[in-house]
């Protein structure tokens, strides 16, 4: 089946949008083949480091050779050099994978900083230790229109505790899923691709956790695919950094606009700081992005409005996906009486007063919601 067969016919004509292709231009032209995918040229990088320097020369190594990858990166857009098929002993992606390695042995790569020596065994907060496992793998057609058909990989475990959980079956349950080496999450992505994958989406759950794993796997892969991040966000700045030069596209969940909320609905504390902090990060970068919003049901107010108004002044650039498909799920269903105001679906005024504030405030939603 060619892959044209595979697509939504919105994922064909989306790309008639030139406003599409403008926010998206790091990343259609990986596409089409203009440019290579970020994580090729990162492992060609050679990278001057020695596995007994401690844990912060290994960062000042990396703040050093990403000046070099963006120089390298431009010259390859400039055409003043091809892509070279050799790849050093040591390369920017060897010290990325050394720097996670020590990471999860005091883990920080959320910012609930639980500190656990996941290498050992102990499990943090997101119920998981080293291990990594997929719960599943496939063409996911219902992703927004640019990124269909998406070679969607998706993760066990999570850093939050969404009380609406669409997919708590493996978010609050990490053994529901097969464990994966890096070498097997390799095949898994580049079988995806082969079948007609736009991208390798890495989703969950949350996919922030796994990422020593999946930086690892990127090894063992050399297919010219963009990369996409799915993820709510809350990844320490230390994780951020090392994502941002292997990342072709993001799609992070921006779901409250204040603390509180996310700290009754999602047990998580800090949340609207750190999670718009990670976001402007990729924005001022010129990353490509389409942040998510969730419209939820007696939430517009408080959250949406004040979401929109933040996106509007920090990534005027980005895309947004108003997504109308809340429904009361996990505990919310089996206990209404403890949120009754999300214990139901958004209604017809909810998301209209939604999209009508995102275009008084000039906010380019409608391509991909």
């Amino acid at each position: 089946m060619g892959l044209v067969e595979y697509l939504r016919p919105d994922a064909l004509t989306v790309w008639l949008n030139e406003e599409v292709r403008h926010r998206l231009s790091h990343y259609y032209a990986v596409l089409k083949g203009e440019r290579p995918a970020k994580y090729r040229v990162a492992k060609r990088v050679k990278a001057d480091f020695e596995l007994r320097m401690t844990l912060e020369e290994l960062y000042e190594v990396h703040q050093l050779v990403s000046k070099e990858f963006q120089e390298e990166y431009l010259d390859l857009l400039d055409r003043k050099v091809e892509l070279s098929s050799k790849i050093p002993e040591k390369s920017y992606l060897d010290l990325k994978i050394e720097i996670l390695r020590r990471i999860i042995a005091k883990c920080h790569l959320c910012e609930w900083r639980c500190g656990v020596d996941r290498a050992s065994g102990m499990k943090g907060v997101c119920g998981l230790d080293s291990r990594v496992r997929v719960a599943s793998a496939f063409l996911h057609m219902g992703e927004e229109a640019p990124l269909v058909p998406s070679g969607t990989i998706f993760f066990t475990g999570c850093s939050f505790k969404c009380v609406f959980c669409q997919n708590w079956d493996i978010s609050t349950k990490p053994e529901n899923g097969v464990e994966v080496s890096p070498e097997e999450l390799a095949e898994i992505a580049v079988q995806l691709y082969l079948r007609g994958a736009r991208n390798i989406n890495y989703v969950g759950g949350n996919p922030d956790q796994q990422a020593h794993v999946i930086v690892e796997s990127l090894k063992y892969m050399d297919v010219d695919v963009p990369l996409l991040w799915n993820s709510n966000m809350y990844m320490t700045m230390e994780l951020l950094e090392i994502l941002y030069d292997l990342i072709d596209i993001w799609l992070p969940d921006l779901k409250y606009g204040n603390n509180e909320c996310a700290r009754r609905l999602s047990r998580v504390p800090r949340y609207f700081e750190v999670v718009t902090r990670n976001i402007k990060y990729v924005c001022d970068r010129g990353g490509d992005i389409i942040i998510r919003h969730l419209v939820l049901p007696g939430h517009v107010k408080c959250c949406t409005r004040p979401v929109l108004e933040w996106v509007s002044k920090n990534c005027p650039r980005s895309l947004v996906n108003l997504m109308e498909q809340y429904r009361p799920d996990h505990l919310v269903a089996r206990e209404p009486n403890r949120w009754p105001e999300i214990a139901r679906r958004p209604s017809a005024e909810e998301l209209e007063e939604a999209y009508r504030y995102a275009d008084e405030l000039g906010i380019c939603w409608r391509p991909v919601s």
